[in-house]
Protein backbone atom coordinates (compact mmCIF):
# COMPACT_ATOMS: atom_id res chain seq x y z
CA UNK A 1 0.00 0.00 0.00
CA UNK A 2 1.94 3.38 -1.03
CA UNK A 3 1.30 6.80 1.08
CA UNK A 4 -0.83 9.16 -0.79
CA UNK A 5 0.94 11.74 -2.34
CA UNK A 6 0.30 15.68 -2.22
CA UNK A 7 -1.01 17.29 -5.25
CA UNK A 8 1.91 18.54 -7.07
CA UNK A 9 1.28 22.26 -8.27
CA UNK A 10 3.54 24.93 -9.97
CA UNK A 11 4.42 27.08 -7.18
CA UNK A 12 6.74 29.31 -9.23
CA UNK A 13 8.53 27.23 -11.78
CA UNK A 14 9.40 29.28 -14.66
CA UNK A 15 7.02 29.14 -17.91
CA UNK A 16 8.77 27.26 -20.85
CA UNK A 17 7.88 26.27 -24.16
CA UNK A 18 9.17 23.26 -26.66
CA UNK A 19 11.97 23.96 -29.03
CA UNK A 20 12.30 21.43 -32.42
CA UNK A 21 11.71 18.13 -31.86
CA UNK A 22 14.58 15.73 -31.42
CA UNK A 23 13.63 12.41 -29.28
CA UNK A 24 10.39 10.44 -29.24
CA UNK A 25 10.31 8.69 -25.91
CA UNK A 26 8.18 5.69 -25.86
CA UNK A 27 6.90 4.00 -23.02
CA UNK A 28 6.25 0.53 -23.75
CA UNK A 29 4.43 -0.25 -20.70
CA UNK A 30 4.52 -0.52 -16.69
CA UNK A 31 5.73 -4.18 -16.51
CA UNK A 32 8.89 -4.83 -15.00
CA UNK A 33 10.78 -7.34 -13.43
CA UNK A 34 11.91 -5.36 -10.69
CA UNK A 35 10.21 -3.14 -8.52
CA UNK A 36 13.00 -0.40 -7.76
CA UNK A 37 12.20 2.00 -4.49
CA UNK A 38 13.39 4.60 -6.91
CA UNK A 39 10.70 4.05 -9.53
CA UNK A 40 8.94 6.98 -10.67
CA UNK A 41 6.52 4.78 -12.78
CA UNK A 42 5.68 2.13 -9.79
CA UNK A 43 6.30 -0.32 -12.14
CA UNK A 44 6.63 -4.17 -11.31
CA UNK A 45 5.89 -8.02 -11.83
CA UNK A 46 2.18 -7.38 -11.82
CA UNK A 47 0.89 -4.13 -13.55
CA UNK A 48 -0.62 -5.76 -16.70
CA UNK A 49 -0.08 -2.01 -18.89
CA UNK A 50 1.11 -2.27 -22.42
CA UNK A 51 1.50 -0.68 -25.62
CA UNK A 52 -0.78 -2.81 -28.33
CA UNK A 53 0.73 -3.45 -31.82
CA UNK A 54 -1.63 -0.70 -33.36
CA UNK A 55 -0.66 1.89 -31.23
CA UNK A 56 2.92 0.65 -31.68
CA UNK A 57 2.38 0.98 -35.85
CA UNK A 58 1.15 4.46 -34.84
CA UNK A 59 4.42 5.29 -33.53
CA UNK A 60 6.11 3.76 -36.75
CA UNK A 61 3.74 5.65 -38.45
CA UNK A 62 5.18 9.20 -36.72
CA UNK A 63 8.61 8.49 -36.61
CA UNK A 64 8.25 7.81 -40.68
CA UNK A 65 6.52 10.91 -41.37
CA UNK A 66 8.46 13.25 -38.69
CA UNK A 67 11.46 12.03 -38.91
CA UNK A 68 12.46 12.62 -35.77
CA UNK A 69 16.01 11.15 -35.50
CA UNK A 70 16.09 9.31 -31.88
CA UNK A 71 13.69 6.29 -30.48
CA UNK A 72 13.98 6.15 -26.74
CA UNK A 73 12.36 3.30 -25.40
CA UNK A 74 11.50 2.52 -21.76
CA UNK A 75 8.90 1.12 -19.22
CA UNK A 76 8.69 -0.66 -17.01
CA UNK A 77 10.99 -2.94 -18.72
CA UNK A 78 10.28 -2.18 -22.44
CA UNK A 79 11.51 -5.35 -23.59
CA UNK A 80 8.53 -7.21 -22.12
CA UNK A 81 6.60 -6.12 -24.52
CA UNK A 82 5.70 -8.59 -27.22
CA UNK A 83 5.84 -5.63 -29.84
CA UNK A 84 9.56 -4.34 -28.80
CA UNK A 85 11.51 -6.24 -31.48
CA UNK A 86 9.23 -5.33 -34.27
CA UNK A 87 9.03 -1.55 -32.83
CA UNK A 88 13.06 -1.68 -33.20
CA UNK A 89 13.58 -2.98 -35.97
CA UNK A 90 11.52 -0.70 -38.28
CA UNK A 91 12.66 2.41 -36.40
CA UNK A 92 16.10 1.04 -37.24
CA UNK A 93 15.01 0.69 -41.09
CA UNK A 94 13.56 4.19 -41.02
CA UNK A 95 16.92 5.95 -40.10
CA UNK A 96 16.31 6.21 -36.05
CA UNK A 97 18.70 5.80 -33.69
CA UNK A 98 16.92 3.73 -30.67
CA UNK A 99 18.19 3.95 -26.60
CA UNK A 100 16.81 0.98 -24.94
CA UNK A 101 16.51 2.01 -21.38
CA UNK A 102 17.29 -1.17 -19.62
CA UNK A 103 17.15 -2.65 -16.20
CA UNK A 104 19.81 -5.45 -16.83
CA UNK A 105 18.47 -8.12 -15.40
CA UNK A 106 15.84 -8.70 -17.91
CA UNK A 107 17.97 -9.59 -20.45
CA UNK A 108 17.98 -13.33 -17.86
CA UNK A 109 14.31 -13.28 -17.97
CA UNK A 110 12.39 -16.37 -19.31
CA UNK A 111 12.33 -15.88 -23.19
CA UNK A 112 14.83 -13.49 -23.58
CA UNK A 113 17.85 -15.73 -23.41
CA UNK A 114 18.95 -13.96 -27.32
CA UNK A 115 17.71 -9.98 -26.49
CA UNK A 116 21.54 -9.43 -25.92
CA UNK A 117 22.58 -10.33 -29.31
CA UNK A 118 19.49 -8.80 -31.08
CA UNK A 119 20.06 -5.45 -29.09
CA UNK A 120 23.86 -5.75 -30.99
CA UNK A 121 22.86 -6.79 -34.28
CA UNK A 122 20.48 -3.96 -34.37
CA UNK A 123 23.04 -1.85 -33.26
CA UNK A 124 20.72 -0.11 -30.21
CA UNK A 125 22.31 2.45 -28.01
CA UNK A 126 21.72 0.36 -24.25
CA UNK A 127 21.11 3.21 -21.13
CA UNK A 128 21.11 0.58 -18.05
CA UNK A 129 20.81 1.24 -14.59
CA UNK A 130 23.10 0.52 -11.76
CA UNK A 131 22.68 3.25 -8.88
CA UNK A 132 25.98 2.08 -7.44
CA UNK A 133 29.23 -0.14 -7.95
CA UNK A 134 28.44 -1.52 -4.69
CA UNK A 135 26.61 -4.70 -4.16
CA UNK A 136 25.06 -3.99 -1.20
CA UNK A 137 23.63 -0.62 -2.43
CA UNK A 138 22.40 -1.83 -5.74
CA UNK A 139 20.45 -4.57 -3.41
CA UNK A 140 18.60 -2.20 -0.82
CA UNK A 141 17.67 -0.02 -3.86
CA UNK A 142 16.86 -2.77 -6.51
CA UNK A 143 16.50 -6.26 -5.13
CA UNK A 144 18.40 -8.82 -3.64
CA UNK A 145 20.42 -10.37 -6.09
CA UNK A 146 19.96 -7.74 -8.58
CA UNK A 147 23.51 -6.26 -8.53
CA UNK A 148 25.24 -9.86 -9.12
CA UNK A 149 22.90 -10.32 -12.52
CA UNK A 150 23.51 -6.84 -13.44
CA UNK A 151 27.13 -7.32 -13.33
CA UNK A 152 26.81 -10.93 -15.18
CA UNK A 153 24.41 -8.42 -17.70
CA UNK A 154 27.05 -5.95 -18.40
CA UNK A 155 29.65 -8.58 -18.97
CA UNK A 156 27.24 -9.98 -21.48
CA UNK A 157 27.22 -6.33 -23.50
CA UNK A 158 30.67 -6.18 -23.31
CA UNK A 159 31.44 -9.23 -24.77
CA UNK A 160 29.21 -8.70 -27.67
CA UNK A 161 31.02 -5.21 -28.18
CA UNK A 162 28.74 -2.46 -25.81
CA UNK A 163 31.07 -0.30 -24.43
CA UNK A 164 34.03 -1.12 -26.20
CA UNK A 165 33.05 -0.58 -30.24
CA UNK A 166 32.28 2.95 -31.63
CA UNK A 167 28.91 1.45 -32.80
CA UNK A 168 27.56 -0.22 -29.87
CA UNK A 169 27.27 2.29 -27.03
CA UNK A 170 27.07 1.71 -23.29
CA UNK A 171 25.65 4.29 -21.07
CA UNK A 172 25.04 3.65 -17.11
CA UNK A 173 22.55 5.42 -14.93
CA UNK A 174 23.23 6.54 -11.29
CA UNK A 175 20.61 7.61 -9.10
CA UNK A 176 20.71 8.61 -5.60
CA UNK A 177 19.58 6.15 -2.93
CA UNK A 178 17.30 8.94 -1.05
CA UNK A 179 16.14 12.14 -0.98
CA UNK A 180 19.40 14.01 -2.24
CA UNK A 181 20.66 15.75 -5.18
CA UNK A 182 22.96 13.34 -7.42
CA UNK A 183 26.99 14.06 -7.22
CA UNK A 184 29.28 15.47 -9.70
CA UNK A 185 28.52 13.55 -13.07
CA UNK A 186 32.28 13.98 -14.32
CA UNK A 187 33.84 12.97 -10.77
CA UNK A 188 31.64 10.00 -9.65
CA UNK A 189 32.03 8.93 -13.56
CA UNK A 190 35.75 8.53 -13.06
CA UNK A 191 34.99 6.57 -9.58
CA UNK A 192 33.12 4.27 -11.53
CA UNK A 193 35.01 3.55 -14.52
CA UNK A 194 38.26 2.76 -11.91
CA UNK A 195 36.01 0.54 -9.65
CA UNK A 196 34.04 -1.41 -12.34
CA UNK A 197 36.90 -1.91 -14.46
CA UNK A 198 39.36 -2.74 -11.70
CA UNK A 199 36.84 -5.35 -9.86
CA UNK A 200 35.11 -6.53 -12.79
CA UNK A 201 36.93 -5.74 -16.08
CA UNK A 202 33.65 -4.06 -17.07
CA UNK A 203 33.76 -0.64 -19.57
CA UNK A 204 30.99 1.61 -20.94
CA UNK A 205 30.82 4.91 -22.28
CA UNK A 206 29.19 7.36 -20.01
CA UNK A 207 27.43 7.69 -16.73
CA UNK A 208 24.67 9.60 -16.82
CA UNK A 209 23.37 10.59 -13.00
CA UNK A 210 19.20 11.37 -12.83
CA UNK A 211 17.72 13.09 -10.06
CA UNK A 212 15.21 11.08 -7.98
CA UNK A 213 11.51 12.71 -8.72
CA UNK A 214 8.78 12.93 -5.78
CA UNK A 215 6.17 10.97 -8.00
CA UNK A 216 4.62 7.40 -7.90
CA UNK A 217 6.88 4.97 -5.53
CA UNK A 218 9.86 7.14 -4.54
CA UNK A 219 7.68 9.80 -3.88
CA UNK A 220 5.04 7.57 -1.47
CA UNK A 221 8.51 6.70 0.04
CA UNK A 222 9.41 10.16 0.71
CA UNK A 223 5.47 10.59 2.58
CA UNK A 224 6.10 7.60 4.52
CA UNK A 225 9.25 8.67 5.58
CA UNK A 226 7.77 11.94 6.66
CA UNK A 227 10.41 13.71 4.01
CA UNK A 228 8.36 14.62 1.27
CA UNK A 229 8.16 18.47 1.67
CA UNK A 230 11.84 18.72 2.96
CA UNK A 231 13.20 16.98 -0.58
CA UNK A 232 10.89 19.49 -2.57
CA UNK A 233 12.06 22.47 -0.45
CA UNK A 234 15.67 20.59 -1.22
CA UNK A 235 14.97 20.88 -5.31
CA UNK A 236 13.67 24.25 -5.10
CA UNK A 237 16.64 25.63 -3.26
CA UNK A 238 19.06 24.19 -5.81
CA UNK A 239 16.83 25.31 -8.96
CA UNK A 240 19.67 27.11 -11.43
CA UNK A 241 18.32 29.00 -14.07
CA UNK A 242 20.27 28.05 -16.75
CA UNK A 243 19.33 25.26 -16.47
CA UNK A 244 16.46 25.73 -18.08
CA UNK A 245 17.52 26.41 -21.53
CA UNK A 246 18.89 22.48 -21.39
CA UNK A 247 15.32 20.41 -19.78
CA UNK A 248 14.48 17.66 -21.86
CA UNK A 249 11.24 18.53 -22.32
CA UNK A 250 12.13 21.33 -24.84
CA UNK A 251 13.21 18.54 -27.14
CA UNK A 252 11.46 15.15 -25.89
CA UNK A 253 8.05 14.23 -26.79
CA UNK A 254 6.69 11.56 -24.22
CA UNK A 255 4.34 9.01 -25.55
CA UNK A 256 2.38 6.60 -22.82
CA UNK A 257 1.61 3.05 -23.33
CA UNK A 258 -1.83 4.19 -24.88
CA UNK A 259 -0.62 6.45 -27.41
CA UNK A 260 -1.53 9.79 -25.75
CA UNK A 261 1.06 12.44 -25.91
CA UNK A 262 3.02 14.31 -22.55
CA UNK A 263 6.32 16.84 -22.59
CA UNK A 264 8.06 14.26 -20.58
CA UNK A 265 7.89 11.03 -18.39
CA UNK A 266 7.46 12.76 -15.48
CA UNK A 267 4.01 14.76 -16.57
CA UNK A 268 3.20 11.51 -17.83
CA UNK A 269 2.85 9.99 -14.78
CA UNK A 270 1.13 12.88 -12.99
CA UNK A 271 -1.56 12.92 -15.76
CA UNK A 272 -0.10 16.78 -17.24
CA UNK A 273 -0.51 16.52 -20.83
CA UNK A 274 0.37 18.01 -23.43
CA UNK A 275 -1.40 20.96 -23.99
CA UNK A 276 -2.86 21.69 -26.89
CA UNK A 277 -6.21 23.84 -28.33
CA UNK A 278 -7.36 23.11 -24.85
CA UNK A 279 -8.01 19.65 -25.36
CA UNK A 280 -7.61 17.47 -22.64
CA UNK A 281 -5.89 14.63 -24.09
CA UNK A 282 -4.09 14.23 -27.36
CA UNK A 283 -2.73 11.38 -29.25
CA UNK A 284 0.48 11.23 -31.05
CA UNK A 285 -1.15 10.49 -34.63
CA UNK A 286 -2.93 13.78 -34.08
CA UNK A 287 0.11 15.74 -33.80
CA UNK A 288 1.30 14.55 -37.88
CA UNK A 289 -1.10 18.15 -38.81
CA UNK A 290 0.34 20.05 -35.64
CA UNK A 291 3.63 22.08 -35.20
CA UNK A 292 4.20 21.62 -31.60
CA UNK A 293 7.41 24.19 -31.92
CA UNK A 294 7.27 27.36 -29.11
CA UNK A 295 4.01 25.25 -27.34
CA UNK A 296 4.13 25.70 -23.86
CA UNK A 297 5.41 23.42 -21.46
CA UNK A 298 2.80 22.29 -18.19
CA UNK A 299 4.76 22.30 -15.60
CA UNK A 300 4.76 22.18 -11.38
CA UNK A 301 6.97 21.77 -8.42
CA UNK A 302 8.59 18.42 -9.65
CA UNK A 303 10.35 20.37 -12.43
CA UNK A 304 12.75 21.19 -10.03
CA UNK A 305 14.07 18.44 -10.26
CA UNK A 306 15.65 18.33 -13.43
CA UNK A 307 16.77 21.74 -12.58
CA UNK A 308 18.36 21.40 -9.17
CA UNK A 309 22.10 21.98 -8.70
CA UNK A 310 24.11 20.68 -12.14
CA UNK A 311 20.72 19.66 -13.91
CA UNK A 312 19.02 16.42 -14.89
CA UNK A 313 17.31 14.39 -17.65
CA UNK A 314 17.63 11.23 -19.27
CA UNK A 315 20.52 12.16 -20.63
CA UNK A 316 22.18 12.61 -17.65
CA UNK A 317 23.93 15.88 -15.88
CA UNK A 318 22.83 19.12 -18.42
CA UNK A 319 25.20 21.13 -20.43
CA UNK A 320 27.57 18.27 -19.99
Amino acid sequence: MHATLPLLINTGFPQIGRGSLQTLQVNLGYRCNQSCLHCHVNAGPSRREEMSRDTVGEVLEFLAASAVPVLDLTGGAPELNPHFRTLVSQARGLGARVIDRCNLTVLFEPGQEDLADFLACERVEVTASLPCYLEQNVDAQRGTGVFTKSIAALRLLNSLGYGRSADLRLDLVYNPGGPALPPSQTELEEVYRRELDGRYGIAFNRLLTIANMPIQRFGSTLVSHGQFSAYVLTLKEAHRDENLASVMCRSLLSVDWQGYVYDCDFNQMLGLPLRIDGRPKVRLRSLLRIDISGNPIAVADHCYGCTAGQGSGCGGALGL
